[in-house]
């Protein structure tokens, strides 16, 4: 009988044993494939990738780009096609949306495409304060202010080893109809009020200043009639980090604000003189060099105009 019962201690002991190992083990692969799980999830993680989109309404800008169309002239896309541009086959090497920053790259190099007045190419936005027609304008009197977040991407040097500059922002004057007939000119361009530049990792700023004072009306609608300034740079370095531009426009005066901190300030008779034209803004990269292989690229997170 003793053997009988130490049997049957014996036996449930085993099981018992058993059942133990079997449970501390299940447990033991619960935690595994819950670790496992987990670990799985911070891969997937991981690997998402955050998409960002540019602060740009474009409804109210046409571009034009460093390629030319059927008839040998500079592409240009209008609204409402520009709201579209990211499908666009023909602009997508010079104008596309970077996602991993946030921002619209406009890229520029040497090409045929050039338009009117100048031996530059460009990737850049003009203003249309009526989508698809550019005789729709501003006055200085009439007023406005053009705001920015960009950065300059890539850039190459010429032969001494310097940055290729390029015009980022500008002011452009522009004849009515009117003033085109009157001094006989062949189109209605006029000389821009302003360019800003990135030049050399600093940023530099052009104007106009009228050669006569006392010249009558119809002497001022020529574009012989001004002069570019001396110039100007702002203090402040930005080079390849992203910075912030600010244009603001009112009667007989322009000011450029560079990261909210440094001011340039114009306030003059040239610019009172100024008064006669129509203006529009732009935006881009106005690309400054015709050196073979030489180009560059500008990033717009931000750009936002108000009349």
């Amino acid at each position: 009988m003793k053997q009988f019962r130490l049997g049957v201690y014996g036996l449930l002991l085993v099981t018992f044993l058993s059942v133990n190992a079997v449970c501390h083990a299940q447990e033991g692969n619960g935690d595994t494939v819950q670790k496992e799980t987990k670990v799985g999830k911070k891969i997937k993680k991981k690997k998402k990738k955050k998409v960002k989109l540019p602060k740009i309404d474009l409804s109210h800008w046409k571009v034009t780009l460093p390629v030319t169309n059927e008839k040998g002239k500079p592409y240009e896309i209008e609204p409402p096609e520009i709201l579209d541009f990211a499908s666009n086959e023909i602009a997508r090497p010079y104008m596309y949306i970077d996602s991993s920053k946030g921002a619209i790259v406009f890229h520029a190099m040497p090409t045929s495409s050039k338009t009117a007045n100048t031996k530059y190419t460009r990737s850049e936005l003009r203003e249309q304060m009526e989508p698809g027609n550019n005789n729709v304008n501003w006055t200085f009197e009439q007023g406005g202010t053009m705001k920015g977040k960009l950065a300059m991407d890539e850039v190459t040097k010429d032969s001494n080893g310097k940055y290729h500059r390029a015009i980022i922002m500008q002011i452009h004057g522009r004849l009515t109809n009117e003033q085109k007939e009157l001094i006989g000119a062949k189109d209605n361009n006029a000389p821009p009020i302003l360019k800003i530049y990135w030049d050399k990792g600093k940023i530099r700023v052009k104007t106009k200043v009228l050669k006569n004072l006392n010249a009558p009306y119809e002497e001022m609608l020529h574009e012989e009639a001004w002069d570019d300034d001396e110039g100007f740079n702002f203090e402040q370095k930005v080079d390849f980090s992203k910075f912030t531009l600010e244009v603001q426009v009112s009667e007989g005066k322009m000011v450029i604000i560079l990261n909210n901190n440094e001011y340039k300030v114009y306030e003059n008779i040239h610019m009172k003189k100024w008064g006669i034209f129509e203006n529009y803004f732009k935006a881009g990269n106005y690309f400054q060099s015709r050196d073979e292989g030489s180009y560059a690229k500008v990033r717009f997170y931000e750009l936002e105009v108000k009349h």
